[in-house]
């Protein structure tokens, strides 16, 4: 099942009219992105923002970081939450790419298709449809839209995917219902909205555009 494209298309210009269009964030290289999209698994920003700050304070390099015990990567880490998941995960990536190109850099991604960058990534430990396609979106300006857990909740509220749909299903659902151009600002509209008036508690529903 498809969403109705009509439907998908008026919740992107009510999150417009709403919020506006989202200001572009500064590129990260390919690489970076994932490190700081895993990061950021099931915690907050914040959180995220300080766990890659201290980890580049303690690593010059990502050749440093995967040269470093797992356990000192860790503790660079601890306040992102959950480092003893992110640490060898994030470890083993490096350890993977070194092996396999010799060199530790994804910027190889710009040259191949959305689907084939997709898939690479894919192929990563511990990498999953919503880490993949924030590389994608915000590195490599790639279409794709990334469903995190405000874009799935906000999502099945207003019926553009239907009920019990997995993230995955829905990220291939929304991409096929709008046109790429949109991916960025209703990605990030739907974020904002899930934070701020359709919450997991409490949504503010009469309030909402």
């Amino acid at each position: 099942m498809t969403p109705n494209t009509a439907h998908a298309h008026d919740v992107h210009r009510r999150l417009l009219a709403h919020y506006g269009e989202p200001a572009r964030q500064e590129r990260r290289d390919p690489l970076t992105e994932l490190v700081v999209t895993i990061l950021s698994q099931n915690t907050a920003d914040v959180n995220r923002d300080r766990a890659y700050r201290s980890l580049r304070a303690r690593f010059a390099s990502w050749e440093e970081v995967r040269a470093a015990p797992v356990a000192a990567l860790e503790d660079a880490i601890r306040v992102a939450g959950l480092a003893n998941t992110k640490a060898p995960r994030i470890h083993r990536i490096l350890e993977d790419l070194h092996r396999e190109r010799g060199s530790l850099d994804l910027d190889f991604l710009a040259e191949m298709s959305t689907e084939e960058a997709r898939e690479y990534l894919l192929a990563l430990h511990g990498v999953g449809p919503k880490t993949a396609a924030c590389v994608l979106l915000f590195s490599l300006h790639k279409p794709a839209l990334p469903v995190d857990t405000h874009v799935q909740r906000v999502s099945l509220r207003l019926g553009l995917v239907p009920p019990r749909t997995p993230p995955e299903r829905t990220e291939r659902l929304l991409e096929a219902a709008l046109p790429p151009e949109t991916y960025y600002a209703f990605h990030l509209n739907m974020i904002r909205h899930g934070r701020t008036l359709c919450t997991a508690a409490r949504p503010r529903c009469s309030e909402c555009p």
